[in-house]
């Protein structure tokens, strides 16, 4: 399928995107992390905070976003939970889109990160101003985006979408007989459009962490573990997703493991999420879908890079001098607002069994 009438090589190309090395965090003593907790406990109190962490962060942020009060949880979760606090603080230890969405939701809040620098591939695979353009192209068609986008693109949507509720938002929209252009990730978005059968077209990003699981290794590790069940995530390319028993949403993919019952599980998506799936289910065995193998690069390795700039230490250095504060513009924050909130309302509405409107 034609993508717009840019050339190939005028779309973000995901191997151009730097890739930053994963940080060396000098290695902590079992009473330097405890000063260190009992510092940050203490400033989140005083600054009226609450910490807000992802699936994908490091043990110790999510175990301390549980012990503080907060909340660990997907996307569409934080950004609920957020507007849910009095806290006048959201500090949220994700990647930057996050952080964002946090701000926009609550422009009266104060919103900070642990590192700014932390984004995410399929953000910077879909800038604002190429994908403006692309959407001005094709005018008929509804414009959908995942969460994982910058302030500016979430303003040009019509709707935002996490990986939870794409598929029911996907067949809502289809059966209104919508023509859906879809961004930025194409992996998510071709598993969308063979679930649904929508008209959708695709702008071509991708995510580091999931393009890097192999599909011939996974067949391999299957085999040695025959009763293992195969988790993956739809960011994950169309050859891992064949192999899959379930896929799904990080919060799915957690409820999975759980659920089901299957003694072991390999799981291909950032792996800091076996926190989170040893919580739920301790007596279950993990394994990491490989990201080894014929044509492997390996430039995440089952973990996010950005989100590994995430730590116990960013954490307290941004609470300490109050950097890393998120601002946005307020005519930005205004137009992003409107599908965000129409993908909250979209959420509540499928979680108490609602009918979605055809004005929504």
């Amino acid at each position: 399928m034609s993508l717009s009438k840019y050339e190939p090589d005028q779309f973000p190309d995901i191997t151009s995107i730097h890739v930053p090395d994963h940080p060396f965090w000098p290695s902590l003593s079992d009473a330097e992390k405890d000063g260190l907790i009992r510092d940050i406990t203490a400033m989140l109190a005083e600054q009226n905070g609450v910490l807000v962490a992802h699936y994908y962060t490091h043990a110790d942020l999510q175990a301390l976003a549980e012990e503080t009060g907060g909340c660990v949880a997907d996307s569409l979760e934080m950004a609920r939970f957020g507007t849910r606090q009095k806290a006048r603080t959201l500090v949220v230890a994700g990647v930057r889109f996050m952080g964002e969405t946090a701000k926009i939701l609550n422009p009266e809040k104060r919103v900070i990160m642990p590192d700014f620098s932390a984004t995410c591939s399929l953000d910077e695979a879909c800038p604002a101003q190429p994908f403006i353009d692309f959407c001005d192209q094709h005018p008929g068609y509804t414009v959908v985006v995942y969460a994982n986008t910058s302030a500016r693109v979430k303003a040009r949507a019509d709707w935002v979408v996490t990986s939870g509720i794409a598929v029911p938002l996907i067949k809502h929209l289809a059966a209104r007989g919508e023509k859906i252009l879809w961004a930025p990730d194409k992996h998510l978005g071709s598993y969308l459009q063979q679930a649904t059968g929508a008209d959708m077209l695709l702008w071509p990003g991708s995510c580091v962490v999931h393009e890097e699981f192999k599909s011939v290794a996974l067949f391999r590790l299957a085999k040695l573990h025959p009763d293992a069940a195969i988790l993956v995530h739809p960011e994950s390319p169309e050859s891992i997703i064949q192999q899959a028993d379930v896929v799904g949403s990080t919060t799915a993919l957690i409820n999975a493991v759980s659920t089901m019952p299957n003694r072991k599980f390999i799981v291909a998506t950032d792996k800091g999420i076996f926190y989170k799936m040893r919580q739920a289910a301790p007596d279950k065995m993990l394994i990491e879908a490989p990201t080894v193998g014929e044509g492997a690069t390996c430039q995440a390795c089952a973990e996010c890079p950005w989100m590994g700039l995430n730590s116990l230490q960013s954490l307290a250095e941004s609470l300490k001098t109050g950097k890393n504060e998120i601002f946005i513009e307020p005519a930005i924050r205004e137009q992003a607002v409107v599908p965000i909130r129409r993908m909250l309302d979209f959420a509540e509405g499928l979680k108490k069994g609602r009918s979605i409107k055809n004005d929504d």
